[in-house]
This record gives structure tokens, C-alpha cells and sequence, in this order.
């Protein structure tokens, strides 16, 4: 059973003036969209949680749900899915049979930033509905940071030395408080294109993920 719901950002959050500022943008000119705070994805009770950058423009902004709607979501879905950390279709929709097995999705930022680029004040500021997710999760084990911005909301989160934990893709971080930060390059078409990451390298990351939360 989970336990309670972590805090979260009202739909009208005002601590960011340029993400509200982008965010009426995209209220006006798309209505039909999300255009809101993006919550986690997944059961709360689970031993894995990913944590990526942002919701992406036409992906979860519009969607309402992390990594739906754009390419980041192709690739870690059908991930999920043969790992058996996911089941039924993902549809780019909320509305699909898509459902999370043991594993659970969130952002560093729950809004999205222009140009896909964040600063350090929005990062911080969206720390506490961080922190809380991670404390909400009584059975978490293992901790996947997307890219080297969430790696360092992670370890920001539980106050660790930033220094003494280098990001690196497949690298295993075993923190103070007794749990397990992986890293990977984030899953966007960028990468995907770029070969900075291939599926094989990404599907190498959840096969440590395996031993992690089945230790």
C-alpha cells in the first residue's frame, strides 16, 4: 500500500518568475495542454525511482506525465518494459494502458524551462517536492539520476558532497544514507542521435538496477 502523497507544487506555482513567465506563454497559445507542474509517475511504495531534468515542451508539459509525449519516453519505456518495470501500451497519452511496475518517474524541475535549459535557482527551489517524493518512499533502494543536472538534485536533496560523487554513465553511487544513486546519460533524441547513448548502453545501466534492488 502506499504511503502518503508528497507535497506538490500548486498548478499556479509562482516561485520561478521565467518558468511562470514560459508557462503562460504556452497557456495561451496551446490551452489544451498540460501547461502545469508535472507530478511523479508511479507508486510511491516502489524500490526504484528515476528522476529526470524537466519536463520536456511537447512531452510532458503538454501531456501531464514525465516522458510522454516525446522521444526521451520511447526509449525509457520500452526500457521499462523489458526490465518488467512497465506493462501494457504507452501510447504518448495519459491515457493509455501504460502502468508502472516497482519504479517510479519524477523531475528535478516540474516545469517546464525554455530552451530546455534550467539555472540554479529553479533547481533549488523545486528541491523541497524532491526531498519530500524521495522521503515518501518508505521501501526506496535505488535512486537512477537522467543526466548530470538530476544527479546533482539527488545529491543536493541528502546534502552529500558533490565532489566525491562524479557523474558517469553506468557509475554506482552507494550514499551515506545507505542508498543507491546510478547514473545514466540522459535518454533525449540529442543523445540518442549523437551516440552518446544506445539502447544497449542504456539497457546495461538497468541490468546493474536489477542486482541493486533485488540485493
Amino acid at each position: 500500500m502506499s504511503v502518503s502523497l508528497p507535497l506538490a507544487p500548486d498548478k499556479d506555482c509562482q516561485s520561478c518568475s521565467r518558468l511562470v513567465e514560459f508557462r503562460n506563454l504556452h497557456r495561451a497559445n496551446h490551452p489544451d495542454w498540460h501547461n502545469a507542474p508535472v507530478p511523479p509517475f508511479g507508486d510511491n511504495s516502489s524500490p526504484l525511482l528515476i528522476v529526470g531534468m524537466a519536463p520536456g515542451l511537447k512531452g510532458a508539459n503538454k501531456t501531464g506525465r514525465p516522458f510522454t509525449g516525446d522521444y526521451a519516453g520511447d526509449l525509457l519505456y520500452s526500457t521499462l518494459k523489458t526490465f518488467g518495470l512497465a506493462r501494457g501500451d504507452y501510447e504518448k497519452t495519459t491515457d493509455d494502458s501504460l502502468e508502472l511496475v516497482n519504479c517510479r518517474l519524477t523531475n528535478a524541475v516540474k516545469c517546464v524551462p525554455p530552451q530546455n535549459k534550467l539555472i540554479g535557482a529553479e533547481v533549488k527551489a523545486c528541491q523541497i517536492y524532491l526531498r519530500d517524493e524521495i522521503d515518501k518512499m518508505a521501501n526506496l533502494k535505488v535512486i537512477l539520476a537522467l543526466g548530470v543536472l538530476a544527479h546533482g538534485a539527488v545529491l543536493s536533496v541528502f546534502g552529500e558532497r558533490k565532489s566525491l560523487y562524479k557523474f558517469g554513465h553506468q557509475a554506482i553511487h552507494h550514499l551515506t544514507n545507505g542508498l543507491v544513486l546510478v547514473n545514466s546519460y540522459h535518454c533525449s533524441r540529442y543523445n540518442t542521435n549523437t551516440g552518446r547513448l544506445t539502447e544497449p548502453m542504456f539497457h546495461n545501466v538497468f541490468r546493474d538496477i536489477e542486482k541493486l534492488t533485488d540485493s
